[in-house]
């Protein structure tokens, strides 16, 4: 797949599938399922500039995606699209956002509500390398029928290249990453007020979250500075948060970071763009941190972990390589 750069995976009719599309504009957007992922189905034709893809809460067979996002084009065509599926009929979609340079959201479940929340990597660009505008962080309530507006509210600006977001290990929020440090999100509380907390303060690209060495703490994964050259994880010493490993191998453009459970060993995953263009792992084993390198030379722009019964699955859109790929981790 040309310039894959999203994955996720979402149940259609209680079946796993697998979904990669490509960030090049008017490519497309497959999904594979069954033995070995052979079955693909054709979500779209022509799409491009995705990035993130998520299940909606509480109803079958639907999701919504970014689409349109491209930090070359001015002005920008980003916009949120909801995708239903029914095996009659295929894919059905349905743009019910725009939102200049939407890269990253989530959808969050709490007081019988769902949320919203997106980041724009800036406000607005006169060209590719023009970062002048800040991003923000916007969230909504998701009407029942997404036919109707959604109304977004701002709930933190000034986020310079606002690239970088996690999932909380609670669900009850996310991390997110910019030019301005690491913003951890919480959903609103019974009055419907959000909380927003800077937990450090320096240019962060992206992030991971893992209670990684098994102490009750949280530890964070991170790629410095914005596309950086840079892999850190941090472990919040008396109250601070200190650096305690560094990735050993030469970075270039690094870009995804997960955390997970690797054959039940809690496991950051990553990749990196450019240079060896490195798929790796990091545990904690014995008291030290161990790095294994899982391939080379396929540059993940996106990747997810899937725990099943019999294996764990790595799916990895590897941009370097022009591949949608799936890693089998058996015994």
């Amino acid at each position: 797949m040309y310039r894959c750069y999203a994955t996720s995976a979402i149940t259609l009719d209680d079946q796993l599938h697998l979904f990669y599309a490509s960030e090049e504009k008017d490519y497309p957007c497959f999904a594979y399922s069954g033995k070995d992922f052979k079955d693909k189905k054709v979500v779209w034709e022509k799409g491009g500039g995705t990035m993130s893809m998520i299940p909606l809460p509480g109803r079958k067979n639907q999701f919504l995606a970014v689409n349109g996002f491209y930090l070359k084009e001015t002005p920008s065509g980003a916009h949120l699209t909801w995708v239903t599926y029914d095996k009659h009929n295929g894919f059905i979609l349905k743009d019910i956002l725009h939102l200049p340079y939407l890269h990253r959201f989530d959808l969050y479940e709490s007081n019988g509500k769902v949320y919203f929340i997106g980041a724009t990597i800036a406000e607005s660009k006169e060209h590719k390398e023009d970062w002048s505008k800040a991003g923000k962080i916007y969230v909504a309530e998701l009407p029942q029928d997404l036919n109707q507006e959604l109304h977004l509210k701002v709930i933190a600006e000034g986020m310079f290249r606002n690239h970088g977001y996690t999932r909380s290990l609670q669900n009850d929020g996310g991390y997110f990453t910019s030019d301005q440090g690491i913003f951890k999100v919480t959903v609103p509380d019974h009055l419907g007020n959000w909380k927003v907390e800077q937990i450090l303060n320096k240019p962060v690209g992206e992030i991971a979250v893992l209670d990684i060495d098994n102490d009750g703490q949280e530890e964070l994964m991170t790629i410095e500075p914005f596309h950086g050259n840079v892999i850190k994880i941090y472990k919040k010493i008396n109250g601070v948060y200190k650096d305690v490993y560094s990735y050993p191998y030469v970075i270039d453009f690094a870009h995804t970071l997960v955390g997970a459970k690797i054959k039940g060993i809690n496991s950051f995953v990553g990749g990196v763009r450019r240079e060896a263009s490195d798929l790796f792992m990091v545990q904690f084993i014995n008291g030290k941190f161990e790095t294994t390198l899982i391939d080379k030379g396929v540059g993940p722009a996106n990747l997810n972990v899937v725990n099943l019964e019999d294996c764990d699955l790595i799916h990895s859109s590897n941009h370097t390589q022009n591949e949608a790929a799936v890693y089998v981790i058996t015994d």
